[in-house]
């Protein structure tokens, strides 16, 4: 005697759908996927997707669209909400106002700030979903402090991330090298990317925990420029507007960061604004100054 096949009710199929799509950002998903997995009618599976996505856009969780033709399906793209926005800021500012951030040789310290896992997914979110409209094939960045960054932008973006080593390692076989300045002291340092780590005439993301004199960012441009790659965009989680930096092209950052020296209490003080990530957006600033 077979085994009836378990019967799944509309709300059941509809949980399973948003999880489903939440958890597979920017990936094609078939309605054949779905209609095997519920044993379901196609007919009644689009039904389902049709109110998850009113509820999606509704609640501005994400835009879910339809590809048509015979290998077609559905792709999630999501958004970050302006009230979760908003609450990213204000802890990545209250983050900013503990602990201790001027380095030896002015160098501002925000490692844990993209320590945290909730804001680096979030940051994840908000970046990819910037970029996840322009056939975006990786997500580039040199070690080690952007890595945890470019890993939660290429997941959101579905595509992998590709990492820059500062030495090369016997296991990733033979790689392209470029030398580089950087750093206020202008000083010439070497990348190297593994000849399999890229495809030849990939669109590449650059993504980088920090902006302060333009030398990283301009090397791995240049090794993009080795693989014959195309450039989908620059952006960086905070950039130092004090620092002159080398003439880049387009970029773009989610903070701004100034320090300055403050006679009166004879310490530096920083102070922090969205950076240029938010120009075209209603999004009202917010400055913080700590020493």
């Amino acid at each position: 005697m077979g085994v009836e096949a378990k019967k799944f009710k509309r709300n059941h199929r509809i949980v399973f759908i948003c999880q489903y799509l939440m958890e597979h950002p920017n990936q094609l998903v078939t309605l054949s996927f779905f209609a095997d997995y519920f044993d379901s009618a196609k007919s009644s599976i689009s039904e389902d997707i049709n109110f998850v996505r009113d509820v999606f856009q509704e609640n501005d969780l994400g835009d879910i669209r339809t590809v048509a033709g015979v290998s077609g399906g559905i792709i999630f793209y999501p958004t970050i909400q302006d009230r979760d926005l908003k609450d990213l800021f204000q802890r990545v500012a209250k983050k900013m106002q503990s602990g201790k951030r001027v380095l030896p040789g002015n160098y501002i310290y925000m490692g844990d700030v993209l320590q945290d896992s909730d804001i680096l997914n979030r940051l994840g979110k908000l970046i990819a979903s910037r970029y996840q409209q322009s056939g975006v094939d990786a997500v580039m960045t040199i070690e080690t402090k952007g890595i945890g960054l470019a890993v939660a932008v290429a997941r959101y973006l579905n595509v992998p991330h590709v990492v820059v080593r500062r030495d090369s390692r016997d296991a990733e076989g033979s790689t392209i090298s470029i030398s580089y300045l950087s750093g206020s002291l202008q000083t010439v340092n070497k990348m190297e990317l593994s000849k399999l780590a890229l495809a030849p005439r990939s669109k590449v993301l650059v993504v980088d925990d920090f902006l302060r004199n333009g030398g990283t960012i301009f090397g791995l441009l240049s090794m993009l420029d080795e693989f014959e790659c195309q450039l989908a965009g620059v952006c960086v989680f905070a950039e130092n507007t004090d620092q002159e930096k080398q003439k880049l092209p387009p970029h773009e950052s989610l903070m701004k960061i100034q320090m300055v020296y403050n006679p009166e209490i004879e310490h530096f003080e920083i102070y922090t604004e969205p950076g240029s990530f938010f120009q075209d957006q209603a999004f009202e600033p917010f400055t913080t100054s700590l020493h």
